[in-house]
């Protein structure tokens, strides 16, 4: 006797994706709009391209006109919505807002999702599409993949064409896995060339705080029992050689403010850019906590800075992504951070599927 087949299972990819969004958004509240009937009238033609009616959601209003989803359409993916992000003046905080309400983390409704890219990151983690697009100007794509238990990159700056004058915000993608985050740089990146898988062990440096972040001790506990496994497994080589960052938060400020210029930046800037570079000339990865604390509450962090294990990179343009790690004790989802060197961003996506492999996979 044969198992019964399933509603879904006879539903297109997109269809399929339209059916969870309108069962699943309502409490999750991950998209701002939803496109239905423009998403299944693409799907045809888009089924004999490339990514064959791939569909996947946009980051914010603006999303649908970025560079990113532009290649993607063109590859034969199909945008179903424009995920959600934090509503005008709640520069502070990192949830998103649509017309079901707030953004909520959906392993924990209490907690937020991060941002800015919240309902891509919702969106993926919930199954209601396999990849989003985002943008990232200090973890906007890292610390909602971590928080939301997905994966998340963040291009090196200046690779892909991006609307932020200040040169810190780069584009990203965020997917189920690394391996589901493929697709996007090899459709999206001119010139694209899929790498070989690397040779393990990795040569790496671990850094739990890069020498000045205030790091939850669960949050710094999961994430080294991860790097752990990925020792013990043969698939990293920790190397001992230190990474002592200034801390960017003064100079990331300054740059956002539009005075790029100021002693402190430009020092800040100067000392961080010198140690990644004797770094990566030593070992070709980095691995840190995504984020220094776990998904706190819909008030708002506090004065606890979410970016400041990420935001070093922007303002340094290494590419850098987060990949589950494991679990607080609360059941919050925890990130592992990877940098590597800048313009090897495809060498990172393959660095990323090596380590993923290495850990236990997240449960949908």
């Amino acid at each position: 006797m044969t198992e019964a087949t399933g509603p879904t299972e006879t539903l297109t990819a997109v269809a399929q994706a339209l059916e969870r969004i309108g069962r699943l958004d309502p409490g999750l509240g991950a998209f701002i709009e939803v496109w239905p009937a423009e998403a299944l009238a693409r799907e045809p033609a888009a089924r004999h391209l490339p990514l064959r009616g791939l569909p996947f959601a946009v980051k914010g209003p603006a999303g649908i006109r970025s560079y990113a989803a532009r290649r993607l359409i063109a590859a034969g993916g199909v945008p179903v919505g424009a995920t959600s992000v934090p509503g005008p003046g709640t520069y502070w905080q990192t949830w998103g807002q649509g017309p079901h309400g707030r953004t909520v983390n959906p392993w924990r409704a209490d907690r937020t999702p991060g941002g800015s890219s919240a309902g891509s990151a919702v969106a993926v983690a919930a199954g209601m599409v396999e990849l989003a697009t985002g943008s990232d100007g200090a973890g906007s794509v890292r610390v909602p993949a971590a928080w939301c238990g997905v994966f998340g990159l963040k291009t090196t700056n200046g690779l892909l064409p991006s609307p932020d004058r200040t040169g810190l915000a780069s584009a990203g993608v965020l997917a189920r896995s690394a391996a589901g985050a493929e697709p996007f740089l090899r459709h999206v990146l001119e010139g694209y060339e899929e790498p070989a898988a690397p040779p393990l062990p990795l040569p790496a440096v671990y850094s739990e705080d890069l020498g000045y972040a205030d790091v939850d001790p669960e949050v710094a506990a999961v994430v080294r029992a991860a790097v752990d496994r990925l020792v013990a497994s043969g698939t990293v080589r920790l190397v001992e050689h230190g990474c002592e960052l200034l801390d960017p938060a003064g100079a990331w400020q300054a740059v956002r403010g539009g005075a790029p210029g100021t002693p402190e930046a430009v020092a800040v800037r100067r000392a961080n850019d010198d140690r990644l570079a004797a770094l990566f000339a030593a070992v070709p990865l980095l691995l840190t906590p995504a984020t220094p604390n776990r998904p706190h509450g819909h008030e708002g962090p506090g004065e606890l800075y979410s970016t400041a294990l990420t935001w070093a990179f922007n303002l340094s343009g290494h590419p850098a992504a987060s990949l589950p790690a494991g679990f607080t004790g609360d059941g919050c989802p925890v990130g592992l951070q990877l940098v590597a060197a800048r313009g090897t961003d495809a060498r990172l996506l393959a660095t990323a599927r090596a380590v993923e492999g290495a850990l236990p996979p997240v449960r949908r």
